[in-house]
């Protein structure tokens, strides 16, 4: 007993190769041998028993510096990376179950993210937590990034005993959301599975980390030699680069949105650029549920999910569809952001994504002076540049009047390369009337650029079913090689962004044939490998990938005239921010 809330550690889910899974049940402590709670569960492979303190000091430091309410009201003594801390839920009357996912922390077996068998482990988990004796039946997911992604896969299993879910920033498309920005490697996944998942394999026992609330070891009481454990995870980075299509191995690791049928919050970051952003929008736009909501917020990946504006919003959703509450959850418009300013955030609910009321407006690419303009250049004209240098950046004149754009935009460029393919990277930025960049705190990187698309031009092919104007959506499922110095036409898909812009500031577009670099100080957090300078982790150098002698040789964008080179942006008339 710890107070009022009652904690079972280790507590064994038998799964259905025999499997013994290991979770930490927290539930309100009763002599009430009939009460009954609604569970959150988790399953992830971080470490159930891995304090957030301690496992990502820099992160913690940072968040309750700057968000204090995220500590207050709890001892934080069971606070775990990207899940709900128990004090705040419990005496509300919830179970929280956290479970170590197969190969993790103190649940043995073979560690293989995000696959087919996970999901049907964390099935097994879900119909566990909905039979116990302490459980009304009713399960809500709950939970960041990982726990967030994995809602996805396992609600398109439909178990019966899962009643809603918050995908709190979660990526759903294994290809497009997570390992190839526009079919281009990004060796994020490679480096986050080195640095945060087999730190704490199930094996590492007395090498590894200690759970400060038990004394245990995180990563299981067996102590396992390197080799043991080698042969017992996957290699996900060989695994991903194996699989440079959007293929069955990726399918099996992604969102089947015709069988997600179960009420969700969908909760995204304007900063999430380069991971989770797209998830929580395509899952709005095109799960099967009838009952759904999308949230945006900013501010850093994990922050908002625990200030008490995150935990009050899941509160509220959890207490309607877990408890039965009448709330006024369900008479909710069905969009929630926080509109964002060059100086914070502007609360507005809306009635749909994209905004019904968008004004959809192109700024045509002028590459003889640079510029971006609302008329179509009438002389055609090009400009060459080196693949692995800045690029192009093309400007609007200074705005006439406050300008607001939020949701989805698009580009379309005509393009010629030196070689047999090239890769596009393209980023929306800001400009003060001072010639300063804006830059804004991303979901990762502290200075991030306003939006980002990618597309390599061998990958053009779109998917005609399923692509928008504003969202081209590309099939990725074979390779179309260049023909050396012809002309092709790309249509490239940058990811939702919000600002309200000053009248006087500028809007830019920074065409490259590599990763955006802000040419300010670059920026790290303890457990990520490279340096941030303005696209975070989420970069795309991998030289098998990308070899110089194809991707690096002289691109030619070519507008005007016949070429219709343009940015489509999300103008918001009216946006009463």
């Amino acid at each position: 007993m710890e107070g009022h809330m009652q904690i079972d550690w280790d507590v064994p889910i038998v799964v259905d190769d025999g499997l013994t899974l290991r979770a930490d049940v927290f539930r309100p402590s009763t002599t009430d041998a009939d009460a009954r709670h609604p569970v959150l569960l988790s399953y992830g492979p971080y470490g159930k028993g891995l304090s957030f303190q301690e496992g990502y000091a820099s992160s913690w430091e940072i968040m309750v510096r700057e968000h204090p309410d995220v500590a207050a009201g709890s001892t934080n003594a069971y606070q775990n990376w990207e899940v709900v801390d128990p004090e705040k839920w419990v005496p509300h009357g919830y179970a929280c179950v956290r479970v170590d996912s197969r190969g993790a922390g103190r649940s043995p077996g073979y560690l293989d993210p995000f696959s087919a068998r996970e999901t049907r482990d964390l099935y097994a988990c879900i119909e566990w937590a909905g039979t116990q004796p302490w459980s009304t039946g009713k399960v809500g997911l709950a939970g960041i990034s990982y726990y967030a992604i994995n809602q996805w896969h396992v609600a398109s299993l439909q178990p019966p005993h899962l009643a809603c879910m918050v995908v709190w920033e979660g990526a759903a498309d294994s290809y497009r959301d997570m390992s190839y920005h526009g079919g281009i490697y990004c060796t994020f996944f490679e480096n986050w599975y080195d640095i945060q998942v087999t730190s704490v394999q199930y094996g590492r026992g007395a090498h590894g980390p200690v759970n400060p609330n038990t004394g245990q070891p995180v990563c299981g009481d067996e102590t396992l030699s390197e080799d043991e454990r080698a042969r017992n995870r996957a290699d996900f980075g060989a695994q991903l680069r194996a699989h440079p299509l959007a293929d069955d191995f990726h399918r099996e690791r992604s969102a089947d949105w015709a069988r997600i049928t179960v009420p969700f919050l969908s909760a995204g970051n304007w900063g999430g650029q380069g991971l989770h952003l797209r998830g929580n929008v395509e899952g709005f736009i095109r799960a099967a549920s009838t009952q759904k909501w999308l949230e945006v917020h900013g501010l850093e990946h994990w922050t908002e999910f625990y200030t008490d504006y995150g935990v009050n919003l899941q509160r509220e959703f959890f207490d309607h569809f877990l408890k039965g509450v009448d709330n006024g959850w369900d008479r909710r418009p069905p969009v929630l952001l926080q509109v964002r300013t060059v100086d914070g955030f502007v609360e507005r609910a809306e009635s749909g994504w994209p905004l019904p009321r968008t004004a959809w407006t192109d700024l045509h690419l002028d590459v003889e002076d640079l510029a971006l303009r609302t008329e179509r250049p009438p002389r055609p004209a090009s400009k060459s540049y080196d693949m692995l240098g800045p690029g192009l950046t093309l400007t609007t004149p200074p705005l006439s009047e406050p300008m607001e754009i939020t949701g989805p935009l698009a580009a379309r460029l005509f393009l010629a390369s030196s070689t047999t393919d090239a890769d596009a990277f393209l980023t929306v930025r800001a400009f003060a009337p001072d010639g300063s960049e804006m830059l804004f705190r991303g979901a990762i990187d502290p200075r991030a650029p306003l939006a980002q698309g990618w597309l390599r031009a061998s990958h053009r092919q779109l998917d005609e079913t399923l692509a928008t104007p504003e969202r081209p959506y590309h099939t990725h499922r074979d390779v179309q090689p260049l023909r050396p110095g012809r002309v092709y036409q790309l249509d490239v898909e940058i990811w939702p962004t919000s600002i309200v812009l000053p009248r006087g500031y500028r809007i830019a577009l920074t065409v490259a044939g590599t990763d955006f670099d802000h040419g300010q100080q670059g920026a790290r957090l303890g457990h990520f490998a490279n340096e941030f300078r303005g696209c975070g982790p989420f970069i795309h150098q991998d030289p098998r990938d990308r070899p110089a002698d194809v991707f690096g040789g002289t691109a030619t964008l070519h507008t005007g005239g016949p070429y219709e080179s343009r940015l489509l942006l999300p103008v918001i008339p009216d946006g009463d921010t």
